[in-house]
């Protein structure tokens, strides 16, 4: 009786040990189920939100035309580089306020105009409205006397060079970097590197002027990037020059670079430097100082500063009394 008795004692044991076994056996595979699952449910999140992207990209409404092919400025256009900015006037959204408000001056050809003020002034807004990323809520804005919202987007932004704070380069070779149009000879491509001292870098590798570039430029530094763009703005040669504050995240050298040949191939240009470092503009022509959207201050540096109430002198005095 008692053998009996242990025997069926013992079945439960064995019964539920092999029980425990499968249900850990279920917990595992059930675990890794669980982390398939989640990923493809956040997948699928992730692909509607692309959807909905989709959907409000299709509602956006689109640019003003490329070309309007009556109203196409002439080819040497602009032959001089003035721009008049009268009563310009600039919001973002119809029921937005106002960015710019009212401002009324003139770059004179071939000047070096410097566009400082705190952030918030509008000094970004006033460059969109020179491209026309936004168009202007009122006022013009003439190049060599033709209204720059009566032609095409395209015959505009091809006759304007600028030069950004952060470089773009995009994933290809360094031919279509700097010539991305594929207007150019190679004669040409190779000058405007020699002026921007790459083309000693790019003529050791074995491909040339085929030589990769990775997404964003990775695989090249941030002065050569930025020289990169300096050799785009070479090569169009256009007589409106738009600096970006390009030099605030290069080393010194390759500033030094950008200065001389700026100073060299630019020198009959309208060249706009929209500066955050003050003392960058300090050497320009004339110098605009905007506040919360308006035009407080446009005459020479010189000028500005040899009055000590000027917005100007006290914007210079406060960024060097933050580097002492």
């Amino acid at each position: 009786m008692c053998r009996n008795m242990v025997c069926h004692s013992s079945l439960p044991l064995a019964f539920f040990s092999g029980f425990l076994g499968l249900c850990l056996s279920y917990a595992l595979t059930l675990s890794s189920a669980q982390v398939f699952l989640t990923r493809f449910y956040s997948n699928l999140e992730n692909y509607m939100i692309s959807v909905e992207r989709i959907k409000q990209f299709m509602n956006l409404p689109s640019e003003p035309p490329a070309i309007i092919s009556d109203r196409r400025p002439a080819p040497s256009w602009p032959s001089e580089g003035k721009i008049n900015l009268e009563n310009l006037r600039v919001k973002y959204r119809e029921n937005a306020p106002t960015v710019l408000r009212g401002i009324t001056c003139t770059f004179a050809a071939g000047n070096k105009i410097g566009v400082v003020g705190r952030t918030g002034s509008g000094k970004t807004t006033l460059l969109s409205a020179l491209f026309r990323l936004i168009d202007p809520s009122g006022g013009r804005i003439l190049i060599d006397d033709v209204d720059i919202c009566t032609i095409g987007l395209k015959d505009l932004r091809m006759k304007l060079s600028i030069i950004p704070q952060e470089p773009t380069l995009f994933r290809g070779s360094v031919r279509s970097n700097v010539d991305p149009l594929g207007l150019y000879t190679d004669q040409d491509i190779w000058e405007a590197l020699d002026k921007c001292q790459l083309k000693k870098t790019i003529s050791v590798l074995p491909e040339l002027l085929e030589a990769p570039v990775s997404d964003d430029g990775e695989n090249w530094s941030a002065g050569q990037r930025q020289l990169f763009c300096l050799a785009r703005v070479l090569l169009s040669r256009n007589r409106i020059l738009v600096l970006d504050e390009a030099t605030a995240s290069i080393d010194s050298a390759t500033d030094a670079i950008l200065q001389r040949v700026i100073k060299q191939e630019f020198s009959g240009c309208t060249v706009i430097t929209i500066a955050h470092r003050v003392p960058t503009v300090t050497d320009s022509d004339m110098v605009m100082v905007l506040s919360y959207g308006k035009l407080i201050e446009y005459d020479r540096p010189s000028r500005l500063m040899e009055n000590e109430d000027s917005s100007f002198f006290k914007l210079v005095s406060e960024y060097w009394s933050n580097y002492k």
